[in-house]
């Protein structure tokens, strides 16, 4: 396989990982508070990346030049995104989160301009329209009232979706020149940390209380769309341009959708099977085209 086949399927592990990475958080937030989830979530995924990385050999050192871009990325990719993601599910149903987060392509694509001189397309341009239509027939069936009830987590959906866009076009940008895994534990060393200084001010957390099915999918969750899923998004990103890349997650919110469905008992017919159709022709416009090595 050459190194676009193996973005194009790493960038497919992720949205399969990230699809499933809403209705999991919704069902966990019934007995585990969302900062104290993502903290302890992270905190755990750091100290097991680092440990893997020693015990294979892998350095931990980061030279001194990377550090402030290796801070600046943990608070976009691993804060911002888990955080405010997190958070926007106490307003707002898994379906609703997913579908407002995947907004995160456009960003992406408009960043991506004038960051990396990534100008669209055509088929890019019509990829990035069919996908984004595909996410508003979704939004557009479920009856949604996004009213003062619900703007809390409206604004802490979008910040997470723009802020993680950014992430990703500046670390595409200006890589970091580290190894995955070393460059993984600590982003989320860094990023879990503003998550753990807040939780215990504005949530209260018992253990004791918490089930043996929550814990299982925690720990589901904290391995695949945790640790898993971030290490294939780098992956794919270093592989392909910003741009395509953010538009194949476009799958994503159609697999949350789905499994919110199936699992959590949120509306499921039509309009999903049609935005499926419509995501999976867009990721298909945009992963089809030739770009010229970054």
């Amino acid at each position: 396989m050459n190194q676009r086949q193996v973005g194009l399927l790493l960038l497919m592990l992720t949205a399969v990982n990230w699809g499933a990475t809403w209705p999991i958080m919704k069902f966990l937030l019934t007995e585990l508070p969302p900062l104290t989830m993502r903290a302890i979530g992270t905190a755990i995924l750091a100290l097991v990346l680092a440990g893997g990385a020693l015990a294979f050999g892998v350095r931990l050192h980061v030279p001194r030049e990377q550090r402030p871009r290796l801070i600046l990325f943990a608070l976009l990719n691993i804060t911002a995104w888990m955080a405010f993601g997190t958070l926007a599910l106490r307003w707002l149903t898994a379906s609703e989160a997913a579908i407002l987060a995947y907004t995160m392509p456009v960003w992406a694509a408009l960043f991506a301009w004038p960051i990396l001189s990534e100008k669209p397309g055509p088929r890019r341009i019509a990829g990035l329209i069919l996908g984004f239509g595909s996410i508003l027939i979704l939004f557009a069936g479920r009856g949604v009232e996004l009213g003062l009830a619900k703007l809390p987590g409206l604004l802490f959906i979008l910040a997470s979706a723009l802020l993680f866009a950014l992430g990703a076009v500046l670390s595409k940008r200006r890589p970091l020149v580290l190894h995955p895994i070393t460059a993984l534990a600590w982003q989320m060393a860094i990023g879990c940390l503003p998550m753990a200084l807040l939780a215990p001010l504005l949530e209260t957390f018992q253990p004791s209380l918490v089930t043996p099915p929550v814990w299982f999918w925690f720990g589901w969750f904290m391995i695949f769309s945790m640790g898993v899923s971030y290490l294939t998004w780098f992956g794919a990103l270093a592989r392909l341009p910003a741009s395509t890349a953010a538009i194949g997650t476009l799958l994503a919110p159609v697999l949350s959708v789905m499994g919110a469905g199936v699992f959590l008992g949120e509306p499921l017919g039509w309009r999903e099977a049609l935005a499926l159709c419509g995501t999976l022709a867009a990721v298909a416009l945009a992963v089809g085209v030739r770009d010229k090595p970054a």
